[in-house]
């Protein structure tokens, strides 16, 4: 796959920054009128039913017999692990310690699409991905009170591991399978699964159908979830996936931005070093070395 545009980069980034960074908030007000399970499953299956609807025109590109190995596989990293892992996790502990432990993921697809990828992995490039990592710990370092079990925090661990796993491994397949479909199938696959699951561990009759939650559901089936991934993909099979990864750092900070204006959460100075912190972190990741600068002015 060809490399975007300086332009189309950020465009996109940022819009996928966004529309995560908010998706907390909203999936938090969503979650009172829902059982977690089937408010992830729903969402992912809705997600993924559109999807293929919208692509199906493209049917002839889904080379089902050759790529249903790979339609499973992201299913299960990318959406059955992530989000299931995800949903039980919060149960154990805070979720500001939950979403630490979870955006460990840039600094474990930098490590993965080193060993796995062959992809640089320069001094600077580890400094900056764990800069962004303390980033992340100091803005979510509110979050830490409460009853921390040990088994949220190997939950937390795993989830951010499935979702390393998934980025990489969708990054060395990329030129085996379209994305669009890709996105389409591990969102239905995963979203039968989770539904499933929720069917047999929660109630039905649980769910509010009103309109913070019909928000939630609609919001996350298209932005939060469908569009968002192919957009993430989009971007990882087009350039660096561990620097793609690093600008996830930014998402809870949104978050947290979000929380503040709209469930007049706090706004702390653990926000503002945070993001700093984010900042410089995004920037070293994808500095460029001198010497290839070099090569580069050397080459025009």
């Amino acid at each position: 796959m060809r490399e975007l545009s300086r332009f189309k980069t950020i465009s996109l980034i940022t819009f996928l920054v966004l529309v995560w960074g908010v998706s907390w908030p909203i999936y938090k007000i969503a979650l009172e009128y829902t059982p977690p399970l089937l408010f992830a499953g729903m969402r992912t299956l809705f997600g993924g039913l559109l999807l293929v609807i919208l692509l199906l025109p493209k049917w002839k590109e889904i080379r089902w017999k050759e790529n249903w190995p790979i339609y499973l596989i992201s299913s299960i990293f990318n959406v059955i692990l992530f989000y299931g892992l995800q949903t039980v996790g919060l149960m154990y502990i805070p979720s500001g310690l939950f979403s630490v432990i979870v955006y460990l993921q840039p600094v474990l697809v930098g490590i993965f699409a080193w060993l796995w990828l062959k992809e640089p992995m320069s001094a600077l490039k580890v400094i900056g991905l764990f800069i962004g990592f303390i980033g992340v710990t100091v803005v979510s370092a509110s979050g830490f009170s409460g009853h921390i079990a040990v088994a949220g925090i190997i939950l937390a661990l795993l989830t951010g591991i499935s979702w390393a796993l998934g980025t990489v491994y969708v990054k060395k397949i990329s030129s085996q399978v379209d994305s669009m479909w890709l996105t389409a199938f591990q969102c239905v696959i995963g979203g039968i699964v989770l539904t499933g699951i929720g069917s047999g561990m929660e109630s039905w009759s649980d769910i509010v159908w009103n309109v913070p939650y019909l928000f939630g559901l609609i919001f996350g089936a298209i932005l939060g979830l469908s569009v968002s991934w192919i957009i993430y993909f989009t971007l990882v099979n087009s350039g660096d996936a561990s620097k793609v990864a690093s600008y996830t750092f930014l998402v809870p900070v949104i978050s947290v931005f979000t929380g503040t204006l709209f469930l007049r959460e706090p706004f702390t100075f653990n926000l503002v070093i945070g993001l700093l912190l984010i900042a410089l972190s995004i920037y070293l990741v994808n500095r460029k070395p001198k010497n290839h600068i070099e090569q580069q002015k050397k080459a025009a």
